[in-house]
């Protein structure tokens, strides 16, 4: 979206420009909500206008797999270690040692867990609790069937009763598509495999979703089940904090779980940069802190930066864990916001039935007719009252000071 653009941008923007020309631009089309039976449209919102008006860029679509290649070839491969799953750590009054599943450990000034919603630095901060089951499961597919419609739409939800559609276009001749609908967890595929029994799940929507289904071959069709958590109220303890699912997991259906993150997420090469104008003042430790394996975010680099270069070492710990309390402070807001509209829009979509079902009493013999819900109508106009402000919010309402690296660097020239 464009407000993680935006924040990607301000840290760099030669990657951003990377970023741009690899993902497939569609908030310059129309995006929406559709009827999956009828394939007619339930209500429309704007991702351009707000984000050409704020100077922002557009809302794009850009595989995730060429996302981190670009933003791990950019923060170094010598700084990255895949494989390396971090399971415990040690917090002292100086650093922070993480303790990796073969037993390496590494030291750093701050640990900023970035390990998704099973996060075990979570864990250990706050204790065991299980996530919650969505009651949704979600089946994902990519095909190489483009639409004729194709230049003109960019995002498309088709609504159902306990069960929903979206295709998109993510470039390339290729578009993806994901199928919710309500089932029991750790559910088995049936003998026919998942695009069959998605066959007789959507069987009877309109022919796209149909066509969508059966030009994607078996091996393409991912499936996963949706979990989420409740919010807590704090994201971090001492010199240790949360960032993405880790803090607050959001089910996908208004894909913002990743830009929530990249919002507060920055390149590593950022945090170096601290780390390095701070040990020059006073503090040193053997390895940088960048090989604690560590995500910093935006948020926290602005906090970071008003930790004073000069002081005792006691004092400067006590500015960290402050800085560290002061990102989630400002960004924990926003975010519950977005997650409680992540739940929200999870229900309301499969409770989606425009017509009334007349199948027993006196009135059976007209269940053929279409009669339409009275509060079906209200709805849509509620819905196109307060989604074009709603997406205004999501993408210009991050709150955050963006400044970009050029910015910065001039700054610190002139400190």
């Amino acid at each position: 979206m464009s407000s993680a653009l935006a924040v990607l941008e301000a840290i760099d923007e030669n990657v951003a420009k990377q970023i741009m020309a690899a993902g497939c631009v569609t908030g310059n089309r129309t995006n929406g909500f559709v009827d999956g039976v009828s394939g007619e449209w339930f209500t429309k919102f704007d991702l351009s206008s707000p984000a050409v008006s704020r100077g922002l860029p557009i809302t794009q679509v850009i595989c995730r797999m060429e996302l981190q290649d670009i933003l791990v070839n950019a923060v170094g491969l010598d700084i990255v270690r895949n494989n390396s799953e971090v399971v415990d750590f040690i917090e002292e009054p100086s650093k922070v040692t993480v303790i990796l599943e073969d037993g390496r450990q590494y030291h750093g000034d701050v640990l900023v867990g970035a390990d998704g919603i099973w996060s075990n630095v979570r864990k250990k901060l706050f204790g065991r609790r299980e996530a919650k089951y969505s009651n949704d499961t979600c089946y994902s597919g990519i095909t190489k069937l483009i639409p004729p419609y194709i230049a003109s739409v960019g995002y498309r939800v088709f609504l159902g009763l306990n069960q929903y559609f979206a295709a998109l276009d993510i470039g390339n001749g290729n578009m993806q598509w994901f199928a919710f609908h309500k089932q029991p967890p750790m559910s088995t595929d049936p003998p026919g495999g998942k695009k069959k029994l998605l066959e007789e799940k959507f069987g009877k929507w309109c022919d796209e979703v149909i066509a969508l289904i059966q030009e994607t071959p078996e091996s393409m069709i991912l499936q996963r089940e949706i979990y989420d958590r409740d919010m807590i109220c704090s994201w971090g303890i001492g010199r240790v904090a949360l960032l993405g699912d880790a803090a607050h997991p959001l089910q996908p259906n208004l894909g913002q779980g990743g830009c929530m993150a990249i919002e507060v997420s920055g390149l590593l090469s950022t945090f170096y940069r601290f780390h390095i104008r701070k040990t020059e003042g006073v503090v040193s430790h053997e390895l940088p802190c960048c090989r604690v394996y560590v995500q910093d975010c935006y948020q926290l680099i602005d906090e970071l930066d008003q930790v004073p270069n000069t002081g005792t070492d006691a004092q400067i710990s006590d500015a960290i864990c402050l800085a560290l309390r002061q990102y989630a402070k400002k960004r924990i807001r926003r975010v519950g916001i977005v997650h409680a509209a992540t739940r929200m829009a999870s229900k309301m979509l499969a409770m989606y039935q425009p017509c009334t079902q007349l199948k027993t009493g006196t009135l059976a013999h007209l269940s053929s007719l279409q009669i339409t819900y009275p509060a079906f109508r209200m709805g849509q106009a509620f819905l196109q009252f307060l989604l074009p402000k709603f997406m205004t919010w999501m993408i210009a309402g991050h709150g955050l000071s963006l400044k970009s690296q050029r910015e910065r660097e001039r700054e610190a020239k002139q400190t």
